[in-house]
C-alpha cells in the first residue's frame, strides 16, 4: 500500500511541476490533443497503461 501511495505522490510532483514551470505549454498540448482523433488517443492511452504496468512488474522484480 505504501508503495501505492509513493507512486501517487511521485505523479503528483511530475503534474504539479509541470503546472508550476510551464502553464502556457499546457494549453499548448490540449490543443494538439483536439486535433488527435479519439482512436488515436485511446490507443495512446493504452500504450501508456501497458508502459507504466510494464515498469511496476519490472521494478517489482528487481525488488524494489
Amino acid at each position: 500500500m505504501a508503495l501505492v501511495v509513493f507512486g501517487l505522490g511521485m505523479v503528483l510532483v511530475v503534474e504539479g511541476l509541470v503546472l508550476a514551470l510551464a502553464p502556457s505549454r499546457i494549453e499548448d498540448v490540449l490543443e494538439l490533443l483536439r486535433r488527435i482523433p479519439v482512436d488515436i488517443r485511446r490507443m495512446i492511452g493504452l500504450g501508456a497503461v501497458a508502459l507504466g504496468v510494464t515498469a511496476i512488474w519490472l521494478a517489482r522484480s528487481l525488488g524494489v
